[in-house]
């Protein structure tokens, strides 16, 4: 699933769950640094499409690499989108670091379950066992269903804790 939005909607899902434990951000960022390997392949025509960054090691390197990157930019991107009117727009390491983790994480095991080419523990094995454990056409589903759960869960709780903070 390289470029598309399907990975965002479990981070949505984990976002209504998590809340303020979980940077959607970050989790993004994670998915999009996770496809800078293949866009490479697609293209230069030359490698494995998805090669060691779709591998739990890879992944692993990634995680902590979105994270930190992830962490500032994140920081940034919410200091603008307040007008710098929001004094601490910081987000602590352990938050960046469980979102970027289960982004590359989730991103491996999705992908997983769609490409053939993919071994998720390489060096270890180059069986990828997850292959065709349901369809794409309902890995798609799922991912954008959950999106959509999510978001409703999401913005429910917050709507409700808006209501309780006027009464």
């Amino acid at each position: 699933m390289p470029f598309t939005p399907f990975h965002m909607g479990p981070g949505i899902a984990i976002k209504a769950i998590l809340q303020s434990s979980f940077s959607l951000m970050v989790f993004g960022w994670a998915q999009i640094i996770m496809d800078i390997q293949p866009l490479i392949v697609l293209l230069s025509g030359e490698g494995h499409l998805h090669g060691f960054s779709h591998t739990y090691i890879g992944a692993t390197l990634l995680a902590i690499f979105s994270g930190i990157t992830g962490k500032y930019l994140t920081e940034i991107g919410l200091w603008v989108l307040y007008l710098g009117k929001q004094e601490k727009a910081l987000i602590a390491w352990w938050v960046v670091f469980l979102s970027a983790f289960i982004g590359t994480y989730s991103h491996v095991l999705i992908d997983s379950i769609m490409h053939a080419d993919m071994e998720p523990y390489f060096p270890f094995s180059t069986a990828n066992q997850w292959l065709g454990i349901i369809s794409v056409e309902w890995l798609h589903r799922l991912c954008l269903l959950s999106g959509v759960v999510g978001a409703c869960i999401y913005f429910g709780i917050n709507w409700r804790k808006s209501v309780n903070q006027r009464r």
